[in-house]
C-alpha cells in the first residue's frame, strides 16, 4: 500500500523534489531549475502572468454565478449595468499594458546578442548532432582543421555500461562543452531536413533550417550536465536525437581544449 501511496503523482511530486531539476524527472510539474538569465527570466514572466489569469478566472466565475442568479429569477443588481461594460472594457486593456511591458522586455532580451567570447557552430543530421569549435584549430603539416566531433544517442546497452544512472534516451557517447559565466554565440544550421536545438534548462530553442544559419546566445550560470532533444519532427528517428551539454568554468574548458587544440586569437 504504501508503494501504491508514494507512486501517486502529487505525492511523488512532492516527495521526490521533481520540481526543479537539469534533467526531466517522473510526474514533473513544473519547470526545470533556470541556468540562464534568459530561463530565469522566462519563470519570473510565467509566474507574474499566472497571477493575472488566476484573478480573471475567479472574476469570470464570479461573473457566471451572477448570470446564474438573474436566469434563476433573482434580479441581479448587475443586471443591464452600463457602469460594468465600462469597467470590463477598460480593466482587460489595462491588464494587457501590464502583461506587454515585461513581454516585450524579455523578447528583446531573447535577440540580444554581447560580445562573445566563444562560438559554437551546431550542425543537425538525421539524428545526430556535430559541434564545431571555430575558435580551436589544429595543425597537420600545413593544413589547418577546427575542432568539430559528433554526439550520437547512447544504446541502452551502452547506457547501463557506461552511464548506469544516466537517462534512457537522453545520454550521448561525448558532450558539448560550454564554459561557465562566459559570452558564448551559437550558431545553428542543418544538413538535411529541419531541426531544433532546445535545451529546457537553457530556456533556449533555435531551429536548424537547411542553408540558413540561425544566431542565438548563451550565458549559463552554473556548472553542470543539462540535458534536451530535438523540438522539431524531423524524421522517422526524431524521438532519438538527444542533447547533453556540459558546462564547466572557462578555466577548465580552456584546459580541456588546450590539450591538441590551439586557441585562435581574437
Amino acid at each position: 500500500m504504501l508503494k501504491i501511496f508514494f507512486s501517486l503523482p502529487i505525492i511523488s511530486f512532492l516527495f521526490n523534489k521533481c520540481s526543479f531539476a537539469d534533467f526531466p524527472k517522473r510526474y514533473q510539474l513544473g519547470p526545470q531549475d533556470p541556468a540562464t538569465p534568459i530561463a530565469e527570466g522566462m519563470i519570473y514572466f510565467h509566474n507574474y502572468v499566472m497571477f493575472y489569469v488566476i484573478a480573471i478566472g475567479l472574476f469570470v466565475f464570479w461573473l457566471l454565478y451572477c448570470a446564474y442568479r438573474t436566469n434563476s429569477g433573482k434580479v441581479s443588481k448587475f443586471s443591464h449595468s452600463n457602469i460594468l461594460e465600462i469597467i470590463w472594457t477598460i480593466i482587460p486593456a489595462f491588464i494587457l499594458i501590464f502583461i506587454a511591458v515585461p513581454s516585450f522586455s524579455l523578447l528583446y532580451s531573447l535577440d540580444e546578442l554581447s560580445q562573445p567570447q566563444v562560438t559554437i557552430k551546431i550542425i543537425g543530421h538525421q539524428w545526430y548532432w556535430t559541434y564545431e569549435y571555430s575558435d580551436y584549430i589544429k595543425t597537420y603539416d600545413q593544413y589547418y582543421s577546427t575542432l568539430s566531433y559528433d554526439c550520437y544517442m547512447l544504446s541502452y546497452d551502452d547506457l547501463m555500461y557506461f552511464s548506469p544512472w544516466g537517462g534512457r534516451l537522453m545520454e550521448t557517447d561525448l558532450k558539448m562543452n560550454v564554459p561557465t559565466k562566459t559570452h558564448v554565440r551559437l550558431l545553428v544550421t542543418s544538413s538535411d531536413v529541419i531541426h531544433s536545438w532546445a535545451i529546457p534548462s537553457f530556456g533556449i530553442k533555435v531551429d536548424a533550417i537547411p542553408g540558413r544559419l540561425s544566431q542565438a546566445s548563451l550565458f549559463v550560470k552554473r556548472s553542470g550536465i543539462f540535458y534536451g532533444q530535438c523540438s522539431e519532427i524531423c524524421g522517422v528517428n526524431h524521438g532519438f536525437m538527444p542533447i547533453m551539454v556540459r558546462a564547466m568554468p572557462y578555466s577548465e574548458f580552456y584546459a580541456f581544449y588546450s590539450k591538441y587544440y590551439k586557441l585562435i586569437s581574437k
